[in-house]
């Protein structure tokens, strides 16, 4: 299927999703109700700094039980976006409620330590002259035996039961990041706000710990902002992902709608290598080397770029200077010479110099694929995982 999309980002606006209601009823035991004020909202949020905007009416709605993920690049807004709802900054525009409390707006700010607000950094921020148990004790309230049970309870739940007396340089960075969360969640927050949490950690460590983050966030059933620039961390555990550029939401949804119905080539290209050909509208039709691409509703002479993932360009042999025939799935072979090959692990990356027009081309392959460099082969493209935008213009 050919996707026509447009720029969803304007100075000014931005995408609103809303959660399916019936899924997250579904896969986080609670039920939903039309209009309900619980959880974050955050409407029209707008920040300017220097004479820059680096946050722009940006607008989300986090509902208790769901991960909500602020995507994109470095200085793209997300971490602004955090400090605005902390309260630790202050907006030019908009407001942040908290179970339909308005927490900031023009005449409003209530200050950080008063938002019921959890808190998680990239370097976990524990007090190293504080022991585990303290630091997880560290601004709650009650009698000493009420802390001493929740920290108990806090430190069963993040298996460190045992712990509470080591100090922070005694443990792993795995087990640090454990101690964070259990003294975020220790109040009770309504709302938990994550910037990076688990950069810091090495490799085979993260996924597992993410898991074990996210088990405990469900349990809590608490509204969860997590700030990342790592599309596969999104992927892995948000239920709504909000893709950021230059200080506004270009486009929000599910982690498969946000990957399958990318909003612009940009889109595309924030979660995976993307291949582009650029074409003009004819009548309804781009002409490119791989057939002919239907491109209805838009002007002649528009140029366009049509956008393929690595994983669906399909490849075949060579018959003695002919390909494959044509198919409606895969539309017309073009002819490449490989210039490299290389094993990845789990699939193979060859690139392609093209003879059409000497452009480059990579596909990549679930297997050991390793032709050498000047075998010719020729490439097709699926066509429903085909995307068309209108070019970007530099």
């Amino acid at each position: 299927m050919i996707v026509s999309a447009t720029k969803a980002c304007r100075r000014g606006s931005a995408l609103l999703s809303r959660p399916n209601s019936e899924g997250f009823a579904r896969n986080w035991g609670w039920v939903a109700v039309e209009n309900s004020l619980d959880g974050l909202t955050i409407e029209g949020l707008t920040r300017r700094l220097g004479g820059r905007t680096v946050v722009s009416d940006v607008s989300l709605r986090v509902r208790p039980g769901q991960v909500t993920c602020l995507l994109g690049p470095s200085g793209c807004g997300k971490s602004t976006t955090l400090r605005l709802i902390a309260g630790v900054d202050r907006p030019d525009a908009g407001r942040v409620l908290a179970d339909g409390e308005v927490l900031s707006d023009k005449v409003r700010h209530v200050p950080p330590e008063s938002r019921r607000i959890g808190l998680m950094f990239q370097d976990f921020a524990l007090f190293p002259h504080m022991t585990v148990a303290e630091n997880i004790a560290f601004g709650l309230k009650g009698t000493a035996q009420e802390k001493g049970r929740r920290v108990a309870g806090m430190l069963e739940r993040v298996r460190l039961s045992g712990f509470g007396e080591a100090y922070p340089d005694q443990l792993s960075g795995g087990e640090q990041q454990r101690v964070a969360l259990a003294r975020a969640l220790a109040a009770r927050p309504r709302i938990m706000l994550m910037d990076e949490p688990f950069s810091g950690l090495d490799d085979r460590l993260r996924d597992g710990i993410r898991d074990e983050t996210l088990d405990i966030l469900k349990d809590e059933v608490t509204a969860v902002v997590l700030v990342t620039h790592d599309p596969e961390e999104a992927m892995r555990m948000a239920d709504e992902i909000a893709l950021m550029r230059n200080g506004c939401i270009v486009q929000s949804g599910a982690p498969y709608n946000i990957y399958n119905a990318p909003v612009d080539r940009d889109a595309a290209a924030f979660f995976s290598d993307v291949n582009v050909i650029c074409g003009t509208v004819r009548g309804a039709l781009t002409d490119t080397p791989f057939g002919e691409f239907l491109i209805p509703g838009v002007p002649d002479g528009t140029e366009v770029e049509i956008v393929i993932r690595p994983q669906h360009l399909r490849i075949d042999f060579d018959r003695g200077g002919k390909g494959p025939n044509p198919t409606r799935e895969d539309g017309v072979a073009a002819k490449g010479s490989v210039v490299r090959a290389r094993y990845m692990g789990n699939e193979s990356l060859v690139e392609f110099r093209m003879e059409h027009d000497g452009s480059m081309l990579n596909a990549t392959v679930p297997s050991v694929f390793l032709p050498k460099p000047g075998t010719q082969l020729w490439l097709m493209m699926r066509r429903r995982r085909c995307f068309v935008f209108p070019k970007e213009v530099s």
